[in-house]
């Protein structure tokens, strides 16, 4: 595997994370933003998983998880240099330290790369999470995982990014758009 080294310390203000677990809203919430006339950055895992399913790849979290994670890390990297710092922000599905939380979930070693890239790429410092909701939470063709698996990797993404020095608000239980909405407001009153 090619290792990937970061050099220096890279702060982007305007890039605005959305975290939680999986099928709790923040894609519908990261739509709702680029509706809005938002810059944002779909999820990578879920892009991956496409991406693989067509290619008849294996690089799926059903059949590799250590090459599903290098593969969302090497695109969250790229998704974090991608972003200028004068475009406005920019609202991420997911960022560098989700895959730290998905490989702990998985009981794999985290390469020491990923740690110095999370602590050395810094998206704005509060993130925002969406909490476990079995209301809204339904599986599909690449989200395979149970409700309780969901609840467990929102844990460990609030976890893994309080250790990062990151403040984390919770998204009410509400529509998309009042989700939207409080984001917003929440940003403005900072």
């Amino acid at each position: 595997m090619k290792e990937i080294i970061i050099r220096t310390m890279e702060n982007k203000s305007n890039a605005i994370i959305i975290t939680g677990g999986p099928g709790m809203g923040k894609t519908s919430i990261i739509e709702q933003f680029s509706v809005m006339g938002y810059h944002s950055v779909k999820e990578t895992g879920r892009s991956i998983i496409q991406n693989e399913l067509q290619t008849d790849g294996n690089r799926l979290p059903w059949f590799d998880k250590e090459g599903f994670a290098m593969a969302m890390f090497q695109q969250s990297l790229k998704d974090f240099q991608n972003v200028p710092e004068k475009c406005g922000l920019t609202f991420f599905d997911r960022g560098i330290p989700d895959v730290i939380g998905y490989l702990k979930l998985s009981n794999i070693s985290i390469p020491e790369t990923m740690w110095q890239a999370a602590k050395e790429k810094r998206y704005y410092p509060m993130v925002f999470i969406t909490p476990p909701w079995k209301a809204i939470y339904v599986n599909d063709a690449e989200r395979k995982q149970t409700f309780e698996e969901a609840v467990a990797t929102y844990h460990t993404m609030k976890e893994t990014y309080s250790f990062l020095g990151y403040k984390l608000v919770e998204l009410p239980k509400t529509t998309v758009l009042k989700r939207v909405n409080f984001i917003i407001e929440y940003l403005s009153a900072v």
